[in-house]
């Protein structure tokens, strides 16, 4: 199919635009510059896809999006250098990440890998797309080929297993729980297979 970029654009990229302002609204605190960064996200977009269309357009929009964001987010945070006079007199913390807690960021971040890897492969799947990619519930179902209540529950137990394993030093919880509990709601102790 031999598309303009001006129609792949309008079919591929623009009807995603409600969800694109949600987005930015929950994640840009001023509301001013909701416009603004639309209409950039937009442009990045379509000077990439003039290049090379991405496979995944939706994805490739909020990700730009993020991307975006995370850029004016830097450039706010730059400071001028100029003479400030007496530092000290200043009065100012120097808030730097002490090694205490970049390797309690680090074990953190390798226990939440552990508890990830350790999901059933449908589960972690799941996982990956709704809350790794912010993927929409329903896209997730249609592109597994799954049902979204199937996506809902698959969500809630990776949570499950996840909190299970992280919180519990490790333990996998699951063999702690009543059969009841863990069963098909009948109370004859048989994994659901969701």
């Amino acid at each position: 199919m031999d598309d303009s970029l001006d129609d792949w654009f309008a079919r591929e990229i623009l009807v995603h635009e409600g969800a694109l302002v949600s987005f930015l609204l929950r994640a840009w605190p001023d509301r001013a510059e909701i416009h603004d960064l639309r209409q950039e996200a937009y442009v990045r977009v379509y000077e990439a896809a003039g290049k090379c269309r991405p496979t995944t357009p939706r994805a490739f929009l909020f990700t730009t999006a993020r991307h975006l964001i995370t850029d004016r987010l830097r450039r706010g945070r730059v400071v001028s250098i100029e003479p400030v006079g007496d530092l000290d007199a200043l009065n100012v913390l120097i808030d730097e990440v002490s090694p205490e807690r970049r390797l309690d960021a680090h074990q953190t971040l390798h226990r939440l890998a552990a508890a990830f890897d350790r999901l059933p492969p449908r589960c972690r799947e799941v996982m990956w797309l709704r809350r790794v990619e912010e993927l929409p519930q329903k896209e997730v179902a249609a592109r597994l080929g799954i049902s979204e209540k199937t996506v809902e529950k698959q969500v809630a137990k990776g949570v499950r297993l996840m909190a299970g394993y992280f919180y519990g030093n490790g333990e996998d919880r699951r063999a702690t729980r009543p059969a009841a509990e863990v069963g098909d709601g009948a109370g004859h102790g048989q994994q659901h297979p969701d």
